[in-house]
């Protein structure tokens, strides 16, 4: 009678352990059974640690100025990657998708949003834009929060904007002419997008969809980081039976 084999635990390195959101990783992935946290680095620890390790996933909860460079490590030395570091820009994912090509059999995740709920929000925002002749984003977070807009409205905008033009819907109406202050926020793809910093929020979203009549508005909140850490685990989990580039977590849930 055989014995069923054992499954190898993920060996995750965590490049940002020091952050606040690193600090959840650390237990979340401490307390899964199927993962071993084999590496806790800063933005200042050599990247070798990550090979020293043995790791097999690297985790990248670093900043915007370092990230690229850690995913382009850990692709180099074949390891499956999620990236929850905003800055990601369209360029940047094009540079990496190349490098990805020459590594056929890795897989890296890049995700603006590790909340299931939030990316749920955006997915069915972006299905009900085409309907409405309006749409608009509003995006508040904690006062610390170094980029504006944020990774998740950017997401939001882009995913909307590419509803609507695949249904042929033109741009929200708006006569405004005169905004020196830019009061009307900024506009991605076409679709504007406003940003608030306030002390007391964590991770907020509204997207507000009119038509004459009626108004539709979705919104989720986050309270605190322990809500982004079932998309983590789910990423590290799925990562390596994915290889190529995926950006956003929903190609994750297979909603389609």
């Amino acid at each position: 009678m055989s014995s069923a084999t054992t499954p190898q635990p993920i060996r995750v390195a965590l490049v940002g352990a020091t952050g606040k959101m690193g600090r959840y990783a650390i237990d979340a992935i401490s307390n899964a059974d199927d993962m071993d946290l084999v590496a806790t680095l800063s933005s200042k620890n050599p990247l070798e640690d990550i090979t020293e390790a043995q790791a097999t996933h690297v985790l990248d909860l670093s900043v915007p100025d370092i990230s690229p460079d850690v995913v382009a490590f850990a692709v180099d030395n074949g390891l499956h990657t999620v990236v929850g570091t905003s800055g990601w820009t369209e360029d940047k994912r094009t540079a990496l998708a190349s490098q990805l090509a020459n590594h056929p059999e890795i897989g890296v995740l890049i995700a603006p949003n590790f909340s299931i709920g939030s990316v749920l929000a955006t997915r069915f925002a972006a299905q009900a834009a085409p309907y409405f002749d309006s749409v608009e984003i509003i995006e508040m977070h904690h006062p610390h929060k170094l980029d504006a807009p944020s990774g998740t409205a950017v997401r939001t905008a882009e995913m909307i904007a590419t509803a609507r033009h695949n249904a042929g819907v033109g741009a929200s109406p708006d006569a405004t002419k005169h905004d020196p202050d830019h009061a009307r926020g900024a506009q991605v793809d076409g679709v504007h997008v406003h940003a608030v910093r306030l002390a007391g929020l964590e991770a907020h979203q509204e997207v507000l969809l009119g038509t004459p009549g009626q108004q539709l508005v979705l919104r989720h909140d986050a309270f605190d980081r322990t809500s982004y850490m079932p998309g983590v685990l789910l990423g590290l989990r799925t990562v390596a039976s994915r290889p190529g580039l995926a950006y956003g977590l929903d190609e994750y849930l297979d909603l389609d």
